[in-house]
């Protein structure tokens, strides 16, 4: 990936719409139109793509391409978890980047049904990814192990354990490095595994996600604290309203601004696996990014 940070984004959104447009193409005359439907509303409405952009990041510092499945697949996970997230049984939102949630814009037996079908499909593709077999299959297990109890499941459910509870730091930070840093672990996992990384550089990837999740997690609880809806796409000062525990709760706006930054700091330490500052020069600007961002 060449040129800014800005266009490499852009690019990188393009090609995962692109390739998830095809790739979630149904007959419309099928009995279960309605659910590819919910699929498509929420798979294709817009995001960030961050995560692809971290497994293609990941395999350019390597100098390796980056098989499609691989970042769709991150990316699917992530769609059936906002899905799963807006239900009235977790955190019960009915927005998401700005129009009704899957359960509101169709109803949550159909939501529930679309968020299951996206994480079985997310390890359809990585079983037909166009590379070698030993990789498809790492790939598989690595994200396998994020996305369930270990990773970004089992970090939902202390979320849901502590709701209107008391919760300490590190109640909070296991369940943040578990529900928003497993996923972008995985996608540099993912991609270092194109890439065909060392060990040490696999350890550094996930270290990477974990501490850039982490510093993400804190700016959206200050997006949360001071934003509008209409800003951040959701619904403003509904953590503070559902009793959740939150970093400015907990230690006050500025020094959680303190410690987003510091947990941006050790993001970027870790891209020195990757050799020269140049290899990996859009994963720091992508840190830099994602503390300053407004939505």
């Amino acid at each position: 990936m060449n040129g800014s940070l800005t266009d490499a984004l852009q690019a990188v959104a393009s090609r995962t719409d692109a390739f998830l447009d095809r790739f979630l193409a149904y007959d419309p005359g099928c009995r279960a139109a309605r659910l590819f439907e919910a699929i498509r509303y929420s798979s294709l409405d817009g995001g960030k793509r961050i995560r692809p952009f971290v497994a293609f990041a990941f395999a350019d510092a390597l100098g390796a391409s980056l098989p499609d499945e691989f970042a769709a697949a991150v990316e699917l996970i992530h769609c059936a978890s906002l899905i799963h997230d807006d239900l009235p049984a977790m955190d019960n939102d009915d927005f998401r980047r700005g129009k009704p949630a899957n359960h509101k814009k169709f109803d949550e037996a159909t939501a529930i049904l679309a968020g299951d079908a996206l994480l079985i499909k997310a390890f359809g593709l990585l079983a037909d990814a166009d590379t070698e077999a030993e990789k498809r299959a790492r790939a598989a297990s690595r994200l396998a192990f994020y996305a369930g109890a270990d990773g970004m499941c089992g970090g939902q459910q202390i979320d849901l354990d502590h709701t209107g509870r008391a919760a300490d730091g590190d109640v909070l930070r296991e369940q943040d490095e578990k529900k928003t840093g497993a996923l972008l672990a995985a996608a540099a996992e993912l991609g270092t595994i194109a890439g065909g990384g060392s060990p040490a550089q696999m350890k550094a990837a996930a270290q990477y996600g974990v501490a850039l999740g982490m510093a993400f997690q804190m700016v959206d609880d200050l997006l949360d604290l001071r934003g509008s809806a209409a800003a951040i796409g959701k619904t403003a000062g509904k953590d503070a309203a559902a009793g959740k525990a939150t970093y400015p709760a907990l230690f006050g706006a500025d020094e959680t601004e303190r410690l987003a930054a510091a947990y941006s700091a050790q993001a970027k330490e870790a891209l020195d696996a990757f050799g020269d500052g140049a290899k990996a020069a859009l994963l720091y600007e992508l840190t830099d990014f994602l503390l300053a961002r407004d939505r």
